[in-house]
């Protein structure tokens, strides 16, 4: 059974129940994360002893804004489209990752998921050395590839197979206006290192995991159309599930992207015994991932 014949098999009352979205639950999740990088923040600034120990568990925070960002282009952390959208862009400005470009990015790597040729994610080479593994894994080629990107944006001459036309004034508009936003953050250091300390230099420190964690989401699954075989769950801890918004469960993900991410832990239930690309942990599949790479 493939994860269309399962969904399809699913009853319309637990679709209509699992697909509910919930300002609450959104609100709430987001104000224990912005909590937590506001308060470790604040220990930064006011430099308490020990501060610069806080600097990747802050990155960490901070580029695990990418699944919020992620999320909000499915529009399902939160019932108002408005809240999704504020908080698209938000974490899009601090990631470098511009939301609307990243929005028609994202459908199409869902719809053509790791196929060759239609997914946009396979257009970047998959590191298949261990030296390549660990440049991917610095963060330093994302760094890179996204300040290409805002730039040809901004310039409007990002043009892709996943664009549509009308969309590119919108696209270009919002390049514009990140590119204005991180010169006046570039200007600020004249007067103040305080974002420095707080989000640039946590983030580039945070990059790596989000990075390895990626890599989880469909390293070497086969190149087949079935979201049971392509994509791959994670099985990890309270924390990392809180910090990514439940994204390790991506297999769950994938096969019903409609679904919000507090309701994803009841979808894994449904449909754990279906599931034929696991790992236990982060670690473990970053072990057989290298392995494989000898």
């Amino acid at each position: 059974m493939d994860h269309k014949t399962w969904l399809a098999a699913l009853p319309a009352e637990a679709k209509a129940q699992l697909s509910a979205r919930s300002d609450a639950a959104g609100l709430r999740h987001l104000a224990l994360h912005l909590g937590a990088i506001l308060a470790l923040g604040g220990i930064i600034a006011a430099g308490v002893l020990g501060w610069w120990l806080l600097l990747p568990v802050q990155g960490v925070l901070i580029v695990f804004l990418f699944t919020l960002e992620h999320e909000a282009t499915h529009q399902t952390p939160f019932a108002r489209i408005w809240l999704n959208e504020a908080a698209g862009h938000l974490c899009g400005f601090l990631l470098v990752l511009p939301f609307l470009w990243f929005r028609y990015f994202h459908l199409a790597h869902h719809r053509w998921t790791n196929i060759e040729g239609r997914d946009p994610e396979l257009d970047g080479a998959k590191p298949e050395t261990r030296a390549a593994w660990l440049w991917h894994v610095s963060g330093l080629p994302y760094w890179m590839s996204q300040a290409r990107l805002v730039i040809g944006l901004a310039l409007g001459r990002v043009r892709a197979p996943y664009l549509p036309e009308g969309a590119l004034p919108r696209i270009t508009r919002e390049a514009r206006v990140l590119l204005a936003g991180y010169a006046l953050v570039l200007l600020s250091f004249f007067w103040t290192t305080l974002l420095l300390w707080i989000w640039v230099i946590p983030a580039l420190l945070g990059q790596p995991f989000l990075r390895l964690y990626l890599l989880a989401e469909h390293g070497d699954c086969p190149r087949v159309a079935d979201m049971f075989l392509n994509t791959r769950t994670t099985f990890t801890n309270r924390i990392v599930r809180f910090v990514a918004w439940n994204m390790p469960y991506h297999v769950e993900h994938h096969v019903a992207p409609t679904v919000p991410f507090h309701h994803l832990p009841a979808l894994h239930a449904l449909m754990r015994d279906r599931l034929a690309v696991t790992a236990e942990g982060y670690r473990a599949f970053t072990r057989d991932y290298l392995a494989r790479r000898r």
